[in-house]
């Protein structure tokens, strides 16, 4: 897999949250400040539904995710190639997750098909579960393309040595809920969260794993973990001990996956 990036001068680390934006009406939902859902209690996934039903998917749909991951078809897979640029860091507290608004102009393509970086954002523990294994964290890169189309490349971290992209974003991300702050000083470059192998993945098309659950993510699982340290972990977790939605039927849908 081929990354494309620039060589910074100044710190570039930034941390991870879901996207509120237009295409909005699908992926602005995948992660705001809206009140009316949350990780627990009366306004958690058991009952989503029945929150906003005529509006939302995650109880009609039969593509919900994330999933757990233990079938997989081997398939020869599209390279995926990135091309992440240096921004500045735009960083919100949307009451779920931390959140990385990301200028335009990143992106990635898989085969002909373009995929424009719009966010990344954190949960925990992962939301996918990978041959019965739960990370303690799963970032996401989500990306729209054409016709309002989404692709996520998920990254697995599990708990280990101290990442200094990470501590960067866990020391300038903000405890108030709603407001973007933008931090001039550090630029940050997306390229800087993945694994040094991102040519192994799986791939399985689903949804968004919040509110409103659409049905139009093609999934993009990097197989190689990253790490972050017990003190950053529980930093996150200060502030969102769990943000991560149950997992959901596969419902006959095939994961495929390359070496």
């Amino acid at each position: 897999m081929k990354i494309f990036q620039y060589i910074l001068i100044t710190p570039v680390f930034v941390f991870l949250p879901l996207l509120a934006s237009a295409f909005q009406p699908a992926v602005a939902a995948e992660h705001t400040s809206s009140p009316h859902w949350d990780y627990e209690g009366d306004l958690g996934p058991d009952h989503w539904d029945k929150l906003v039903l005529e509006q939302w998917h995650c109880k009609i749909g039969d593509m919900q995710s994330p999933i757990g991951i233990s079938v997989t078809e081997k398939a020869k897979l599209d390279e995926i190639v990135f091309h992440y640029y240096p921004v500045p860091l735009k960083i919100i507290n949307n009451g779920h997750t931390i959140q990385i608004n990301y200028e335009k102009g990143s992106f990635i393509t898989i085969g002909h098909k373009k995929y424009d970086l719009v966010q990344f954002h954190f949960h925990t523990p992962s939301e996918h579960v990978i041959h019965g294994k739960h990370y303690e964290m799963e970032a996401h890169l989500v990306h729209k393309g054409e016709h309002e189309h989404i692709a996520v490349v998920a990254v697995l971290i599990g708990e280990g040595k101290e990442n200094a992209f990470i501590k960067t974003l866990w020391s300038n991300f903000p405890k108030d809920v709603g407001q973007e702050h933008i931090v001039h000083d550090v630029k940050i470059c997306a390229s800087q969260l993945l694994p040094r192998n991102t040519t192994a993945y799986y791939t399985y098309p689903g949804s968004l794993t919040t509110p409103p659950c659409t049905e139009n993510v093609t999934w993009l699982i990097l197989k190689t973990p990253i790490e972050v340290s017990a003190v950053g972990l529980h930093k996150f977790r200060s502030l969102f001990k769990y943000d991560a939605r149950p997992i959901q039927h596969v419902s006959g849908r095939v994961v495929r996956e390359n070496n």
